[in-house]
């Protein structure tokens, strides 16, 4: 049956099924990034459209292309955040969070927009969880927070993960690269695509970044930043391998690994899964010295990296997960209409005292409730009819083992209470 309202292509509903997937990577998020010393920030879902384009880069694809970008009644042209980064900046230079001067630790989750075509874990609307530390350069912090991402990951049970990771280099050494790249191109214009052809003067390092076969087979053989480094980025570089060594962390070196954003100096990362198709990507970032002084702040190194969630969620495995962790804890099943109202009393009473409970509200059979128990997947079901409001009783059965007891019902909540802290 086709509905006469649908979701947008392109975007999801998502739904309590999978709804514990989603809470347990923002729980875990915020277990992990805050004892590494980060603190959350939310930022707004538009900005004015200069903070992006400013930041990102016009020649990217999210800011030629992807962008949801409006005006408002006074005129002003706004757009719906592509990316976290920009925004986390704005907000870093706009409320003078360099005073007084100290590195800062921030962290962000949130839904983001891009309209690009969908695909197999790429929506218009997705989901992302970043983290930003501003105020040193040390190579340490590199390491530091690549490290806190891999034991995120860790924590939500992924496996088969790779971490790609190169150097970029900096505004002394990046120009010759970027001259070298245009020379062996030249010849080879005419194979790449029509999104390269216009990287090609303005950007040619994007063209790295593309999925396009012949794109691919035209950067064979093409010169690398590795040759190009200036001491201090090469210094910084080996550096930063050093000390994820130090934290036994794997790594592959990818010289042609780019970003798909224009702020990016020096380290640049992403972490891809062997579980995904040709968009494995689930996390990546590195660092960009010079964003926050593009932003009108003082100089300011600062580095971070944005996990997509989407991605993430579909790794996920349900023994990841403590099952049934958002589940009732006991099911109140009431025969006949005096039994009905002690149970809406006796369901509230419980949840007063922290006790997760759920009920029938339709005057089902016995038998019924107990199929809808178990759907909830409670661990108890509290049975209540004439016969136990006689006796000032209900039967505790447990749902696991079918054992049934008599308890009495003014010491349910003390009994409940015993009962899921031995469990």
């Amino acid at each position: 049956m086709t509905t006469k309202y649908q979701a947008i292509k392109g975007v999801k509903d998502i739904l309590p099924a999978e709804i514990e997937k989603w809470q347990f990577m923002e729980k875990t998020a915020r277990e992990v990034f805050e004892l590494y010393g980060f603190s959350e920030i939310r930022i707004p879902i538009f900005e004015r459209t200069e903070v992006f384009t400013r930041s990102i880069g016009e020649t990217t694809d999210i800011v030629e292309k992807e962008m949801y970008t409006f005006s408002d009644r006074s005129g002003d042209s706004l757009t719906l955040r592509p990316e976290g980064t920009a925004s986390v900046v704005r907000a870093y230079v706009e409320h003078n969070l360099y005073n007084p001067s100290s590195v800062a630790k921030l962290y962000y989750m949130g839904p983001m927009f891009r309209c690009e075509r969908p695909q197999a874990g790429r929506y218009r609307q997705f989901y992302q969880i970043g983290a930003e530390v501003f105020g040193t350069e040390n190579p340490e912090i590199d390491a530091d927070v690549i490290g806190m991402l891999m034991r995120y990951f860790e924590r939500l049970g992924l496996k088969e993960l790779e971490l790609q990771i190169n150097s970029l280099g900096c505004d002394e050494c990046r120009p010759k690269f970027r001259e070298a790249l245009i020379e062996f191109l030249k010849g080879k214009r005419s194979l790449l695509c029509e999104d390269c052809q216009k990287r090609f003067e303005r950007n040619p390092l994007r063209i790295f970044d593309c999925k396009s076969t012949n794109c691919h087979e035209a950067t064979k053989g093409s010169p690398t930043i590795e040759n190009y480094r200036c001491e201090g980025c090469k210094s910084h570089f080996d550096s930063t391998l050093s000390y994820l060594d130090r934290l036994n962390i794997q790594y592959a070196k990818n010289p042609k690994l780019v970003r798909g954003l224009d702020y990016y100096t020096k380290t640049a990362f992403e972490i891809v899964s062997k579980g995904l198709g040709s968009q494995n990507a689930i996390a990546g970032g590195g660092r960009y010295d010079k964003l926050v002084e593009e932003f009108g702040g003082p100089p300011t190194p600062a580095f971070g990296f944005a996990i997509g969630m989407d991605r993430t969620a579909q790794l996920i495995q349900p023994s990841a997960l403590s099952l049934h962790a958002s589940a009732p804890h006991v099911f109140i099943a009431a025969l006949g209409e005096r039994a009905d109202l002690k149970a809406f009393e006796l369901i509230n009473v419980l949840r007063q005292n922290g006790i997760r409970g759920e009920r029938d509200y339709e005057g089902s059979s016995l038998k019924s409730q107990l199929r809808k128990a178990n759907k909830f997947g409670v661990k108890y079901t509290l049975i209540i009819g004439d016969k136990e409001l006689d006796k000032g009783k209900a039967i505790l059965r447990d749902m696991s083992s079918a054992q049934q007891d008599e308890a009495d019902m003014e010491r349910i909540v003390e009994i409940m209470t015993k009962k899921l802290r031995e469990r």
